[in-house]
C-alpha cells in the first residue's frame, strides 16, 4: 500500500463530503474515512484451520443543523456514494430533536502539530510466511512435556490509514500497523485439565518476541496450573498479575468517563479533586508515545492530545471526556473522544521489588471471569484463578474461587505497583498489590 497516495485519496473524500454538507446547509460537519488491510491465520496441531485476507474501506459523516445532529456511513468511497451519504445524514438531521450539547469541539482546541509517532512499520507477509509463524508458535509449546492438547496458534498482521476532518478546516491523518501472535494450550486430562495462553502484539514485527518464545510461555503458564485447588473462604491480600491489573485500572477509566458521569451511573461522580488512591499513586496518559498502540496527535474529534495526569499523588485530577460529555457536565473536553491513549500506572517502591515477597501470604490472581462489576456502586465480584502465595513464594495453583470487594476500597487499599510493565494494549501497568479482599472458596 502506498501510504501517502492512499491518505491523499481519503483526504479528498473527507474534503468532498465536507463541501457537500456545507452546500446542503449544514451548520457544521465532521467526516472520517479509513482503509485497512490484513492477514490472519490460525493453526491447530500444525494444520491450517483458518486463513483470512481482510480489506475494508468506509466513510462516516456527521452533520449538524443548528443543534440537530445526524450520522450516516458507507462502505463505498465513490463520489456519488459519498454525496448520497451526506444527503442521508442531512435528511435525518432535519427530523431529529435538538440537543444543546451537540456540536464540534472548540476550534481553538484543534491539533496543529503532527509529529511522527513511529506507528507505521509495514512489512509484506504472504500466506506461507504467516502460516509458518503461527505453526512455529504452536509447535514450540506443543513440544513441552506435559502438554496434552492445543487450541491453536495464530498470527495476524494489519495496517490501517485514516483521515478525519471537520468544518473548522481541520484535517488530521493517521497511519498505523499492528502485528500479533498467540498460542493456547491444554495440559492434563479429565477434571484435572488446565488451559492457558500467551501472546504478543505491537506496531513493529521486528520488535515482536520470537514465535517460539510465545509458544513456550503458553506451555509454562499452562503446566504451572496443574493440580489446582480451592482456597478456604476468608480475607487475604490480593496480588493482581499485570494482565489482570489492567482490568482494574480499566474499571477506573469506565467510572470516570463522561457517559457514566452524566448518566449518574458512576460511583466516582463528583470525585475530581478528591483523594481516591494512596497519596503516592500516579496515572499518566501519554498519547504521543512512540510506537504506542493508542498513540495519536489528536483524538477522534481533532482535539490536540498531550501528556496529562489522570491521577497524581492519589488525587483524581480530571475525568475522561469528549466535547459532548464535557458540555453535559459543564466542563471542557480532555481530548479523550475515542477513549484514553497509553495510560501508564507508574511503578512504586524499589525497582525490581518482588511483590510476592512484599505480600508474604495471599492470592496471586492471574485470571478473572464473569461480569460481576458494577460501576454504579463500585461492587466487585469475579471468579478467579491463580496461585496461593506463602512466605513470598508460590505454594500451589488455585481455581474455582471468587474474589469480592468494592472498587473504592480496592483503590484506596493499593499497597504497591510493580515495575514489570505489560504494554500490550492501551493501559500499561505491572502487578498490583491490594490489601485484604474477600476470597470465597471451600
Amino acid at each position: 500500500m502506498d501510504r501517502e497516495a492512499e491518505l491523499n485519496i481519503l483526504q479528498d473524500c473527507v474534503e468532498s463530503a465536507l463541501a457537500q454538507a456545507r452546500k446542503l446547509g449544514a451548520t457544521d460537519a465532521e467526516v472520517s474515512t479509513h482503509t485497512s488491510k490484513g492477514l490472519a491465520v490460525t493453526v491447530r496441531k500444525g494444520e491450517v484451520e483458518t486463513l483470512e485476507h481482510m480489506q475494508d474501506r468506509s466513510v462516516s459523516v456527521t452533520v449538524l443543523i443548528g443543534k440537530r445532529k445526524a450520522h450516516a456511513s458507507s462502505a463505498d468511497l465513490a463520489e456519488k456514494s459519498i454525496a448520497a451519504c451526506v444527503e442521508r445524514a442531512m435528511d435525518i438531521a432535519r427530523f431529529t430533536q435538538e440537543d444543546p450539547c451537540n456540536g464540534l469541539a472548540d476550534a481553538s482546541l484543534m491539533a496543529t502539530d503532527f509529529p511522527d509517532l513511529d506507528t507505521w512499520h509495514p512489512q509484506f507477509l504472504d500466506a506461507k510466511a504467516a502460516i509458518d509463524r503461527a505453526q512455529a508458535c504452536e509447535a514450540a509449546g506443543w513440544d513441552q512435556a506435559g502438554i496434552t492438547n492445543s487450541e491453536g496458534g495464530s498470527f495476524e498482521a494489519g495496517l490501517g490509514l485514516a483521515v478525519y476532518g471537520n468544518s473548522h478546516d481541520f484535517i488530521g491523518r493517521n497511519a498505523g500497523t499492528r502485528f500479533s501472535q498467540s498460542c493456547v494450550l491444554i495440559a492434563g486430562s479429565g477434571d484435572g485439565m488446565q488451559r492457558d495462553y500467551s501472546f504478543d502484539t505491537g506496531r513493529d514485527l521486528a520488535r515482536l518476541e520470537a514465535p517460539e518464545k510465545t509458544g513456550q510461555e503458553a506451555a509454562r503458564r499452562t503446566l504451572r496450573r496443574l493440580g489446582a485447588r480451592q482456597l478456604k473462604t476468608g480475607q487475604m491480600p490480593i496480588l493482581f498479575a499485570p494482565e489482570v491489573a489492567k482490568g482494574v485500572i480499566g474499571h477506573l477509566v469506565g467510572a470516570v468517563s463522561g457517559g457514566a458521569l452524566y448518566r449518574n451511573a458512576s460511583f466516582l461522580k463528583d470525585s475530581a479533586g478528591q483523594l481516591i488512591f494512596p497519596d503516592w499513586l500516579r496515572l499518566t496518559e501519554s498519547p504521543r508515545q512512540l510506537r504506542g498502540l493508542g498513540s495519536s496527535a489528536f483524538d477522534s474529534e481533532g482535539v490536540a492530545t498531550r501528556e496529562n495526569d489522570l491521577v497524581l499523588n492519589g488525587i483524581l485530577q480530571r475525568y475522561v471526556l469528549s466535547s459532548y460529555s464535557a458540555r453535559r457536565l459543564g466542563l471542557e473536553t480532555t481530548a479523550n473522544a475515542g477513549g484514553v491513549r497509553n495510560l501508564l500506572l507508574h511503578p512504586h517502591l524499589a525497582s525490581g521489588l518482588n511483590l510476592m515477597e512484599e505480600m508474604g501470604t495471599g492470592f496471586y490472581v492471574t485470571e478473572v471471569m464473569g461480569q460481576g462489576v458494577s460501576l454504579v456502586t463500585g461492587d466487585y465480584s469475579r471468579g478467579a484463578s491463580g496461585f496461593f502465595i506463602e512466605q513470598g513464594k508460590i505454594s500451589y495453583p488455585v481455581e474455582e474461587v471468587t474474589i469480592a470487594g468494592n472498587l473504592a476500597d480496592m483503590f484506596k487499599g493499593i499497597q504497591a505497583c510493580g515495575d514489570q510493565l505489560d504494554t500490550r494494549g492501551n493501559i500499561h501497568c505491572g502487578e498490583l498489590l491490594v490489601g485484604n479482599m474477600t476470597v470465597a472458596g471451600s
